[in-house]
C-alpha cells in the first residue's frame, strides 16, 4: 500500500495498576479503506489497545491517528476522527428522542442546534432510520439501536469507526442487516469480534491477540483455521 495509515502502533505498553501487563509491545497498522478484525481471548488486550486509539488510556510507546501523535492536545481532534460504538447500545442511546441522541455528538463539537440537526438526520438516512428521529430509544430493538449508536459516530463525520462486538444481542437477521450496513460505509473499521463469520463478511485481515500482543496478522481465512477460532456459537458478551 502506497498510502499513509490512518493508525500505526509501534511498540505499545500498557500497565494496569495492578500490575497487569494489558498491553506488551504491540504492533498494528490501519490503511484507509481497511476493515480488520480483532480476534483473542478474553483479556488478552483488545479492548485496552482500542482504547488507546481515542486516549481513553495512554501508554508508552509510538501511537499516531489520522496523522496526529495521540497526546492531550490532540485528543479532541482525534476524538471525531475516530467513532466508538459500544458492545451495548444502551451505553451510548441516553436521550429522549433518537434525533436528540444523534445529534448530541455535532453538537458537543460546537456545530449551531440547526446543523447538529441536519447532520443527524444525514447520519439516520446512511443507517437507514430516518423514520425513528422522533422515537424514545427505548422503544427500538436491539438491531435498532446498534444503527442509532452507529448514526450517532456518523454524524460526526469519522474517518475511523471502532465496532467493539458489534453482533453482540443481535439476532441472525440483525447481524446481515448490520454486516450489509458496514459495507456500504466508506470508513476505515475495526471490528473487536469474537463472530468469525462476521468477521470473513467484512474484514480485509485479521490480527490475533495473546498476553497483550498481537501474535499473528493475516487474511481473516488463515487467521481463523491457525487459531481455531469459531467461538461465536458459544461466546458471552465480555463483562
Amino acid at each position: 500500500m502506497t498510502s499513509s495509515p490512518l493508525i500505526e502502533a509501534r511498540g505499545l505498553r500498557y500497565r494496569y495498576d495492578d500490575g497487569t501487563a494489558a498491553l506488551d509491545g504491540v504492533d498494528f497498522q490501519l490503511f484507509p479503506g481497511e476493515t480488520v478484525a480483532l480476534f483473542g481471548p478474553n483479556g488478552s488486550g483488545k479492548t485496552t489497545f482500542i482504547h488507546h486509539l481515542n486516549g481513553l488510556l495512554a501508554g508508552e510507546g509510538f501511537l499516531r491517528v489520522c496523522g496526529l501523535t495521540v497526546e492531550k492536545r490532540n485528543l479532541a481532534e482525534i476524538r471525531r476522527k475516530v467513532g466508538m460504538v459500544f458492545q451495548d447500545s444502551d451505553e451510548q442511546l441516553f436521550m429522549p428522542t433518537v434525533l436528540d441522541d444523534v445529534a448530541f455528538g455535532p453538537l458537543n463539537l460546537g456545530r449551531t442546534p440547526e446543523a447538529a440537526v441536519q447532520a443527524a438526520l444525514g447520519a439516520l438516512e446512511q443507517v437507514r432510520m430516518q423514520r425513528a428521529a422522533a422515537k424514545a430509544p427505548y422503544h427500538l430493538s436491539a438491531g435498532e439501536k446498534k444503527r442509532v449508536a452507529l448514526a450517532g459516530v456518523l454524524a460526526m463525520e469519522p474517518e475511523v469507526l471502532v465496532l467493539d462486538e458489534p453482533t453482540t444481542f443481535l439476532d441472525p437477521p440483525a447481524q446481515r442487516d448490520l454486516a450489509a450496513l458496514l459495507r456500504r460505509l466508506p470508513q476505515a473499521k475495526i471490528l473487536i469480534t469474537h463472530d468469525a463469520a462476521f468477521a470473513r463478511a467484512l474484514a480485509n485481515r485479521a490480527a490475533f491477540f495473546e498476553n497483550g500482543r498481537i501474535v499473528a496478522d493475516g487474511p481473516v481465512a488463515d487467521i481463523v483455521d491457525r487459531f481455531h477460532w469459531e467461538p461465536s456459537a458459544t461466546a458471552a458478551p465480555r463483562p
